[in-house]
């Protein structure tokens, strides 16, 4: 279950980092609320997940789900450029994660 709930709270990463895009730094009040409503919630699952997981290993793990779905939220949502080296990077990025997954004994 703690495996869940950091995959919940990666997504939920993704989700205020995105929403920080619209909230205009902080002047919008919908989607400033929506994201700090993100963010605590973000938050709140990478503490459940803590309870049975490594700090090192989930850390890296909550980052790299935010990191690399902020990426592809950005190419998808915002017309970002996707290069050969950021795809690079990006799958480098995931095959760390799987194995610090499938490698991290809780």
């Amino acid at each position: 279950m703690h495996w869940i709930f950091l995959l919940i709270a990666g997504l939920f990463e993704i989700s205020w980092a995105v929403g920080l895009k619209y909230t205009q730094g902080f002047t919008k009040i919908l989607p400033s609320s929506i994201t700090i409503i993100c963010m605590i919630t973000s938050f709140y699952f990478l503490a459940l997940a803590l309870k049975n997981l490594p700090l090192g290993i989930a850390y890296a793990i909550w980052t790299g789900i935010g990191t690399v779905g902020t990426v592809i939220i950005g190419i998808l949502l915002f017309k970002e450029p996707i290069t050969l080296i950021k795809f690079l990077c990006i799958f480098l990025i995931i095959t760390g994660i799987a194995g610090l997954k499938f490698l991290t004994q809780p």
